[in-house]
């Protein structure tokens, strides 16, 4: 907790899915004064400008970069200069501001898409660099993996001490469900809940099902975080997941049987799969800051599926 005490924290998109969750956490968990943390909006703190970047730096102690253009394999197929730039621009400049200013601490968070197409599972920080991303997600995993170069290098030439975490897949309440931008598991949940409520009798699903991943509930993520920002100050990358992996079959399943949805599932082999595996080694995150997923899958998609139920009747 005293890694906290006087601290001023900018917490890009402090405002977002993943960002409300650690800001929560500081609050009620930290006890960190909610005055002592700055949260820019994107419509009034573009921090794909240099003058933006600088304000939001303006004497602050800890920054958590969040702040992040994303979305699923769709949206990186027709983005993927938008995403490339906006998020290399953000986090490039952002970090050279807070060296300016002579920030205490950089937290700067990755992307499992950063890995190589064909990493060996488990995905090791060491495995990195031994390969070109799956092509639909290369340009985001890409400009998000330049932020672990210029911590390094600002790490050896400043001394200025910049982490950099690979976070997998995350999910849970408050997430984008928007079809446009959403990711898996989100996409899946809207389309089942959105099916059974209007009596439709069969759901498309993207790709041939074949395809895995690992899934990290938002609450864990954010403490995975926070552990790493109170107790990590080296150079090397560290993976952020929950160790487990589902095929993207089995995860419509689950998602199939806790939404109660009964109509037919379709596969449209036609689309895309994305990378063909993704589960993470975690074992660095124990170590070297305590950390473990807490949330079962299952329960998460449970809680993510009530969330979004709850939200679509409100706004119906």
């Amino acid at each position: 907790m005293g890694f906290w005490t006087d601290k001023k924290i900018l917490v890009t998109g402090g405002a977002g899915f993943l960002g409300s969750f650690i800001v929560e956490k500081l609050v009620k968990e930290r006890k960190v004064d909610a005055g002592e943390i700055r949260i820019p909006r994107s419509q009034e703190t573009d921090l794909r400008r240099w003058e933006n970047c600088v304000k939001a730096v303006k004497d602050i102690d800890v920054v958590i970069h969040l702040a992040a253009k994303v979305g699923g394999i769709g949206f990186n197929k027709k983005y993927p200069a938008t995403l490339f730039y906006e998020n290399a621009i953000m986090g490039i400049q952002l970090m050279e501001a807070a060296r300016e200013e002579g920030i205490q601490k950089f937290v700067a968070i990755g992307t499992v898409c950063a890995y190589p197409k064909h990493t060996p599972v488990p995905f090791r920080e060491e495995d990195l660099w031994n390969g070109y991303p799956e092509e639909t997600n290369a340009p985001y995993g890409i400009s998000k993996k330049i932020l672990w170069v210029q911590a390094k290098a600002y790490r050896d030439q400043y001394g200025f001490n910049a982490i950099y975490l690979l976070p997998v897949n995350l999910y849970g309440p408050r997430d984008n469900f928007d079809p446009e931008q959403s990711h898996v598991i989100p996409a899946l949940i809207k389309k089942m809940v959105d099916a059974k409520s209007e009596g439709k009798k069969k759901v498309v699903v993207w790709g041939t099902g074949k395809a895995s991943r690992e899934f990290l509930y938002v609450e864990d993520a954010a403490e995975g975080i926070l552990l790493a920002a109170e107790k990590y100050n080296k150079p090397d990358p560290i993976n952020l997941g929950a160790g487990k992996e589902i095929t993207i079959a089995e995860l419509v399943k689950l998602i199939v049987r806790f939404t109660g949805y009964q109509g037919k599932i379709i596969n449209d082999d036609s689309k895309p799969d994305g990378q063909p595996r993704r589960c993470l080694d975690t074992s660095k995150a124990k170590k070297e800051f305590g950390f473990e997923a807490k949330t079962d899958l299952k329960e998460g998609l449970k809680r993510t599926i009530e969330w979004y139920t709850k939200a679509r009747t409100k706004t119906s």
